[in-house]
C-alpha cells in the first residue's frame, strides 16, 4: 500500500467503512412527511434526505454526491443527528452582528418619512428624519445615513 504508516493506515480503513445510521419509525415517518410537503430550506431538505439515505444504507460517499455536499458535511450531520436528535435539522444560530433596527422600527421611520414635515422645513432631510426618530424614541440613535439605507430598502 505504498508508505502508508500505521496511523494513515487505520484512517484510511475508517474512511472506507460504512457509516450506518438508524433512523427510529417516528423519525423516519416524520423525514418522509416533511419532504413530502415540500415546504423547506435548502440545507434542511438536504439534511433530512442525507439521513434518510443513510437510514436505507447508502454509503456516506454516494450521499455526498447526491446532495452535492462533501463528505465531512454528511458525517457532520450523522453526529449532529446522534446528539440533538432531529434538532439537527435547523440552522444553529449564527455568529456575527445582530440586527439594529426591526420590522416595526424601520416602518415608523417610513412612515415618518411619509409625513408632513415639521414647521419651518419644506420637507424631511436624512439628518432631520434621524434626530426626530430619536426623539420619539423609535431607537436610541441612528445616523442619517442609516435612515437612507432603511428608506432605501422601502422603495
Amino acid at each position: 500500500m505504498g508508505n502508508l504508516t500505521d496511523d494513515s493506515l487505520y484512517t484510511h480503513r475508517i474512511e472506507m467503512k460504512k457509516l450506518h445510521i438508524e433512523l427510529s419509525s417516528t423519525d423516519r415517518d416524520y423525514l418522509e412527511n416533511l419532504l413530502r410537503k415540500g415546504h423547506l430550506g435548502a440545507r434542511q431538505f438536504k439534511r433530512a434526505t442525507g439521513l434518510l439515505e443513510l437510514d436505507r444504507g447508502k454509503a456516506v460517499r454516494a450521499v455526498a454526491e447526491t446532495l452535492n455536499v462533501s463528505e465531512t458535511t454528511v458525517r457532520a450531520w450523522c453526529k449532529r443527528y446522534g446528539q440533538e436528535g432531529l434538532q439537527m435539522l435547523q440552522d444553529k444560530p449564527r455568529s456575527g452582528r445582530p440586527i439594529e433596527f426591526d420590522g416595526g422600527q424601520r416602518a415608523k421611520i417610513t412612515a415618518l418619512a411619509c409625513s408632513e414635515a415639521p414647521v419651518g422645513h419644506e420637507r424631511w432631510d436624512l439628518r432631520l428624519l434621524a434626530d426626530k426618530a430619536v426623539e420619539l424614541n423609535y431607537c436610541q440613535s441612528i445616523s442619517h445615513t442609516q435612515v437612507a439605507k432603511i428608506l432605501k430598502k422601502t422603495s
